[in-house]
């Protein structure tokens, strides 16, 4: 399973971003879609995940209430809308999907495949 990030680019504190991964075949079906974030210096971080077959979505603190997490059966696709961005939000944005469990999934070691990572820089 390959996944590709994209979405990714440069906007103010305030500004919106949708970010995009697609996968090389369907798999989404079994799995648990995620998203993390790395930033310079910092190990990387969970951001939100989704459940494909429920839709069941979780989010860190730190982005409740700012970004959503859809996925799009059609398309194969699982988006994230980041609206209200901040600086403290500039990273390396991934997309990773794993095997889905009961738990909510926010470790980097419960993902088995990862996308190349789109860049997002918040300026202030």
């Amino acid at each position: 399973v390959q996944l590709q990030a994209s979405g990714g680019g440069l906007v103010q504190a305030g500004g919106s971003l949708r970010l995009s991964c697609a996968a090389s075949r369907r798999p989404f079906g079994r799995y648990t879609m995620g998203w993390f974030r790395q930033a310079p210096g910092k190990e990387r971080e969970f951001v939100a995940a989704v459940k494909w077959s429920s839709g069941f979505s979780y989010y860190a603190d730190s982005v409740k209430g700012r970004f959503t997490i859809s996925r799009d059966n059609a398309k194969n696709t699982v988006s994230l809308q980041m609206n209200s961005l901040k600086p403290e939000d500039t990273a390396v944005y991934y997309c990773a999907a794993g095997s889905p469990m009961e738990a909510m999934m926010k470790l980097v070691s419960e993902y088995d495949y990862w996308g190349q990572g789109t860049l997002v820089t918040v300026s202030s």
